[in-house]
């Protein structure tokens, strides 16, 4: 007995979402799953091209905003992700994913409070949202807040005790704070769970790691 390989299922899902909408072209979900399994595949126009086509025939899928936006990033297109995001946390308020978007892109925009701001909302809405209260302690950090950064980043690695950037980002507030035997500690944890740390930062912190004792 065979089985087919991972790309001979997606090939077939490809092809049977476009023969639904040979039979249903007005179908936004079904625009929207074949967008998402075009991605899959790395057919990256064809997919902005489904995207598009689905939050035409469906305005409320904001999920093909976010998409959109991610392909924006994908280009360097840091105000198109912003905007697309922006459309679909208009469109669903109450949606947490946009929001979050929007803070990492502010961030990279050099603007702190107004990602603060986004990911406060995308905390409130989903305090789960790990990767949003990690970017919103960097975001306390960059404002100068420490207090908040440290506060932010220790609820991260408390419901995420394996999410790298949680602990790099703790370990930057720590240094701050003129704490360098506990941002090591934080850096090591970032390292077991196999988050790169940027080698400026381990150097910075090699002289405060305590002496090896010999065996």
């Amino acid at each position: 007995m065979t089985t087919d390989s991972p790309r001979q299922a997606l090939e077939a899902y490809i092809a049977e979402q476009k023969a639904r909408l040979d039979a249903n072209p007005q179908c936004g979900v079904t625009h929207y799953n074949l967008g998402v399994a075009l991605l899959s595949r790395g057919d990256y126009l064809e997919a902005e091209r489904e995207f598009r086509e689905a939050v035409t025939h469906s305005p409320s899928l904001v999920e093909a905003y976010v998409q959109l936006g991610g392909l924006a990033l994908q280009q360097g297109d840091l105000e198109g992700c912003l905007n697309y995001n922006k459309m679909a946390a208009e469109g669903r308020p109450m949606f947490a994913t946009p929001q979050g978007n929007i803070g990492f892109v502010y961030m990279q925009m050099g603007e702190p409070s107004k990602a603060a701001r986004a990911l406060e909302r995308a905390v409130k809405l989903d305090p789960n949202f790990i990767q949003a209260l990690a970017t919103l302690g960097n975001a306390y950090m960059m404002e100068g807040d420490l207090e908040r950064a440290e506060k932010v980043l220790r609820q991260a690695v408390d419901k995420e005790p394996m999410f790298g950037p949680a602990w790099n980002n703790l370990a930057l507030v720590l240094l701050e704070r003129g704490e360098p035997a506990k941002a090591v500690e934080c850096i090591d944890k970032a390292l077991a769970t196999g988050y790169e740390v940027r080698p400026e930062l381990l150097a910075e912190v090699a002289p405060h790691r305590a002496p090896v004792q010999p065996g």
